[in-house]
């Protein structure tokens, strides 16, 4: 019998790394829904291979021209349209929910998929940034298998103990009974990651989208360049295993091919390499806790010849002091960081700032948003959405 699983994102580089995934095993999954924005024509190809069930479409104009293909094309195939109705989708379809909408769009879903008690595959970071706490205590209570899909993360989870997460259904308690030191996160600086700064002002969306060893969406390609994505991800790290932000180190590792490491009390340090290709964390999170085949190609440590570490520098990446300064702060700052990081990257893909000024507007805005210690959903939605307009503000020169 075959395991539905919904995409959330599908039409991204985390939903098409996931059906290749899914589509080299039609004896144990099948595709239930998928969801895109507006990419018709990739979404009419993904609905013509896999035949979901039903489809969400963000843009309501788009959904009018994906459902005259499918009848075109003979496919029956719901489609929906309209953000609104994402949750929906994520609670009713499929047994595995992947959530790879990229912002904190993917929120409303990633809630409604974990309160749905199913097996959710968390790829975008900004729900567990936003209510990291409040999504693991809703995952406990409903009995959600909650498993990381960035590549660092889900190493993190390989390297944790095992025996424990499978009792839990993935869904850890805290590693302080654990044996657990450190989380080493490692990351590879980017494409500036040696470029003089006094050039970054320079900088293109083209070159800031080149990430030197990984294919990913604009928007995360960005954030890597900034290293802001590397903040995210402590932030996020903290959340998924129960530890403060000074037990996760970050270091810098050109290769990407450690995609992170777990110090044990004992000196042992645990990690997990593998070639640079989304599609090995997305096969071992389907998969828990047995193993399938990725597709990606096996490393071979002989041509990578060597392994470099250092530490980052703060200097030329800020955004990890931000970064740290929201996970100590708490409350709804790491929302207020994430909203108007959002803001600041869309305007310079637009061409409308320049690159250096990216992670000064988000600093600038985190001074000037209210931070609130409630973090609840009420008051982190309304900390996004005054985060968004004291950015904009403030990148068009306006008072506060």
């Amino acid at each position: 019998m075959t395991v539905g699983v919904t995409l959330l994102g599908s039409t991204g580089s985390i939903g098409t790394s996931a059906l290749d995934v899914i589509g080299r095993h039609p004896d144990k999954y099948r595709v239930s829904a998928l969801s895109g924005y507006r990419n018709v024509g990739r979404m009419l190809e993904q609905c013509r291979r896999f035949h979901p069930e039903r489809v969400v479409m963000g843009d309501r104009r788009s959904a009018g021209q994906l459902r005259e293909q499918c009848e075109a094309h003979h496919l029956d195939i719901r489609v929906e349209s309209g953000e609104e109705a994402l949750p929906a989708l994520a609670r009713e379809a499929g047994d595995i929910v992947v959530c790879g909408i990229v912002g904190a769009v993917g929120l409303m879903s990633t809630i409604a998929a974990i309160e749905s008690g199913k097996k959710v595959l968390i790829a975008n970071k900004e729900p567990l940034v936003m209510l990291g706490g409040f999504l693991m205590d809703l995952a406990r209570e409903n009995r959600a298998c909650l498993l990381p899909l960035d590549s660092e993360h889900n190493a993190i989870f390989q390297c944790l103990p095992q025996h424990t997460l499978v009792r839990s259904h993935g869904i850890l308690e805290g590693l302080e009974h654990q044996g657990i030191k450190q989380i080493l996160l490692t990351g590879s600086g980017g494409p500036f990651r040696t470029l003089d700064l006094d050039r970054l002002d320079s900088v293109t969306p083209e070159q800031a989208c080149a990430h030197p060893n990984w294919r990913m969406g604009r928007k995360i390609s960005v954030d890597s360049a900034t290293m802001m994505n590397k903040g995210l991800e402590l932030i996020e790290a903290c959340a998924l295993f129960g530890v403060s932000s000074d037990q996760v180190e970050i270091v810098i590792h050109p290769q990407s091919v450690i995609h992170s490491m777990v110090e044990y009390i004992d000196g042992s340090i645990l990690a997990q390499l593998g070639s640079p290709d989304m599609r090995v964390p997305i096969a071992s999170a389907l998969a828990w806790p047995d193993r399938i085949e990725s597709g990606a190609p096996s490393l071979c440590l002989k041509e990578v010849a060597k392994l470099d570490f250092h530490a980052p520098d703060e200097n030329r990446f800020p955004a990890l002091k931000l970064a740290r300064r929201a996970a100590r702060t708490g409350g709804t700052l790491p929302s207020i960081m994430n909203a108007a990081n959002e803001v600041a990257v869309h305007a310079f893909l637009e061409g409308q700032i320049t690159f250096d000024k990216i992670t000064r507007f988000v600093e600038m805005t985190m001074d000037k948003t209210d931070n609130s210690q409630d973090n609840d959903l009420d008051s982190v939605l309304a900390a996004d959405a005054a985060a968004r307009r004291v950015c904009r503000r403030i990148m068009a020169g306006q008072p506060c």
